[in-house]
C-alpha cells in the first residue's frame, strides 16, 4: 500500500499533467512546507496551487481542505487552507482517474472539505450542490467565476 507521501505525489504528477495538458505553464516550488504545491503562470500572475489525493466512491468524493504539521509521527499543528494561502484546491481522485479544480474563494475563512458529486444524492437535493462536472477545467471562464480577471496569455 501507498504511504500518503506517495499518494500527494502521484496526485501532483496527474493534476500536473493535467494541467500541461490543458495549456497552462506549471512551476514547481523548491523544497518542502510550503502551503501550496504548484504553481501556474498565467502570464500576469502566479497562481498557488494545493493539491490534494482522494478517493471517491463514485458517487461523489470530498476533498480536504487542510494539512496536518507533524513532528516525530503527531499532528503539532492544523492549518486551513483559505484564499490567503491558495488560489485553487487541486484534487486528483484515484477512483476515476480524474483532477478537479476548486476556487479558494470557495472555502471562505476555512473548511474542514468541499463535496462534488459526480451523481444526484439519493434524498432529491438539487439546491447547494457542487457538481463534479462544473470543476474539470481550469480556464478563463473559471477564473472570473472564482473573481479573477481572465489572463492575457494561456487557456
Amino acid at each position: 500500500m501507498a504511504t500518503l507521501k506517495q499518494k500527494g505525489d502521484l496526485a501532483e504528477l496527474k493534476v500536473a499533467a493535467d494541467l500541461v495538458t490543458q495549456g497552462w505553464r506549471i512551476l514547481l516550488p523548491f523544497g518542502e512546507d510550503h502551503l501550496y504545491d504548484l504553481g501556474i503562470d498565467d502570464g500576469e500572475r502566479l497562481l498557488r496551487v494545493q493539491v490534494k489525493h482522494t478517493r471517491s466512491d463514485g458517487r461523489a468524493l470530498l476533498a480536504r481542505c487542510f494539512t496536518h504539521s507533524l513532528t516525530n509521527g503527531r499532528v503539532r499543528a492544523t492549518t486551513k487552507y483559505t484564499a490567503a494561502t491558495i488560489d485553487w484546491l487541486a484534487v486528483w481522485d484515484a477512483m476515476t482517474d480524474r483532477c478537479f479544480y476548486i476556487p479558494a474563494t470557495l472555502l471562505g475563512a476555512g473548511r474542514a472539505g468541499v463535496s462534488l458529486r459526480y451523481v444526484a444524492p439519493r434524498n432529491n437535493q438539487r439546491v447547494r450542490i457542487n457538481w463534479a462536472e462544473d470543476y474539470t477545467r481550469l480556464t478563463a471562464a473559471t477564473r472570473v467565476a472564482a473573481g479573477y480577471t481572465p489572463p492575457s496569455v494561456g487557456p
